[in-house]
């Protein structure tokens, strides 16, 4: 029986990310468990992190858990928000509690933030060196989903990855648009020259086994593919990877009405992020470019 490198525990591994992570972890020889809200095999709850801590055996803690903010069946409520800030922060907070507390400490802790922590501008190119502020409610998020993970502690080393949008066939963005595209009716995000920062699911997971793995990588780092595009440019491709037209532009007006305004502009504006650190740190992406991504994206199988 061959041996593991380990043990990880993934907070939110059910998800679309958490899903492939796990896989990719174990495919890597390691044993992943899963923290949810409801108990199984290979699984802890949040209530036994909350009541025994991280078990001694612990590699790596990762923390994907959250609301999916872009949940069209649920409207943009105080609720909602609430629910979608505890999901992230609070999560976060109980990990980097549990992680402090322990006698054995994993040997990193390695978080989701997003690029919504950089203020959509058209102009300005950010890096992971950029001063961040808190101007609406998802900087807001991001800064103290941020801060919660510093909880830990300084004894285990921590990864905070600011991604942008996942694309992936199986979940996300890409998932909604498939069906759109495909039957002709798909078009870019009014006005379409906000930047879109993105990155593959395959790259998302590699980063984070990355920063599992080198003990040299701390900080922050933007998961980000290299290439800046904009919405239209994305939607150009897209629409050529799968041979379709992308006659049929969304007004913004639009996803103001079904989405809100305040939730909306996760879509309608945009920055442009630069995986600085990232590169520099030595991560090499399988897709730095938006129109490979797109092609294995949409590929027949």
């Amino acid at each position: 029986m061959s041996k593991t490198l380990g043990r990880v525990l993934v907070g939110g591994g059910t998800g679309f990310i958490g899903t492939n992570l796990c896989k990719s972890l174990k495919t890597h020889g390691y044993d992943v468990t899963i923290i949810s809200r409801m108990p199984g095999p290979m699984r802890l709850t949040w209530h036994d992190i909350k009541k025994d801590g991280i078990p001694n055996n612990t590699t790596a803690v990762i923390n994907l858990a959250g609301q999916n903010v872009l949940d069209m069946s649920r409207r943009w409520t105080e609720g909602f928000k609430q629910n979608v800030f505890n999901s992230r922060v609070e999560t976060t907070s109980v990990l980097s509690r549990a992680i402090a507390e322990s006698k054995v400490k994993p040997g990193s802790f390695v978080t989701i933030s997003g690029v919504g922590i950089y203020k959509p501008d058209n102009n300005e190119v950010y890096t992971e060196e950029s001063k961040t502020y808190e101007f609406d409610f998802f900087s807001k998020l991001c800064i103290e989903w941020e801060k919660a993970a510093k909880l830990s502690g300084e004894e285990t080393r921590l990864v905070t990855i600011r991604s942008g949008v996942v694309l992936g066939r199986d979940g996300g963005m890409i998932k909604q648009l498939y069906m759109p595209f495909f039957l002709g009716l798909g078009g870019p995000v009014m006005p379409g020259n906000q930047y879109l920062p993105w990155i593959h699911i395959q790259d998302l997971c590699r980063l984070i086994i990355f920063a599992v793995q080198c003990a040299s990588v701390t900080g922050v780092l933007n998961g980000v593919a290299p290439e800046q595009v904009t919405n239209k440019q994305f939607t150009d491709a897209f629409a050529k990877a799968m041979s379709r037209p992308a006659f049929f532009p969304v007004p913004t007006f639009m996803l103001n009405t079904i989405l809100s305004a305040e939730r909306a502009k996760m879509l309608t504006t945009g920055q442009k992020v630069k995986p600085q650190r990232t590169e520099s740190l030595g991560f090499k992406f399988l897709y730095p470019k938006i129109d490979a991504a797109c092609e294995a994206l949409t590929k027949r199988t």
